[in-house]
């Protein structure tokens, strides 16, 4: 039984509503957050042996086929770095688009948890509905991020080394 009783259509809207206050309100703050904190491969971020360079996705998922579905919500933002196309060609640009990533990771991370809210106002299994919504929404994005980022930092270091037969044509 929810905490907070309300007829379906009030749910419904509510649900809506809510949902689309988290990814904005997840988008905006992770945006406004330095682009430093997002420099570094901390345990979250960091490529484990497991994913094979991030070609796990490939394999498992067949993420090539799908990827570019995803809409790219770095575009979105005044200050948003977007990602749906390669703009730079220099190690720099690189060293940005990997920690943009991050950021990108980092925000659909947090876009999940809120979905425990929805037992607050909905019956339970509408709040197990919400949790799936917020799986199904934010891990495809995840595994994005997870499949392109080895290669970008694959990029950056080449190009970093001032090897100029792995530039970007």
């Amino acid at each position: 039984m929810p905490l907070i009783e309300l007829p379906s259509f009030w749910n419904i809207l509510l649900d809506i509503a809510a949902w689309i206050v988290i990814h904005l309100v997840v988008a905006v703050l992770s945006i406004r957050m330095p682009l430093r904190r997002f420099t570094s491969d901390s345990p979250l971020y960091r490529t484990r042996a497991w994913e094979d360079g991030g070609r796990v996705y490939q394999r498992v998922f067949r993420i090539r086929r799908w990827k570019h579905l995803l809409p790219d919500g770095g575009s979105w933002f005044k200050n948003g770095f977007a990602k749906k196309h390669l703009t730079g060609r220099d190690a720099a640009y690189f060293a940005q688009f990997t920690a943009e990533s991050r950021r990108a990771e980092w925000t659909h991370w947090l876009c999940i948890p809120p979905a425990l809210l929805f037992f607050l106002w909905n019956p339970v299994p509408v709040g197990f509905v919400m949790i799936l919504y917020a799986l199904v929404v934010n891990l495809p994005c995840i595994l994005a991020q997870r499949f392109n980022r080895p290669r970008l930092e694959a990029m950056e270091c080449r190009l970093s080394a001032g090897d100029p037969k792995r530039s970007v044509k």
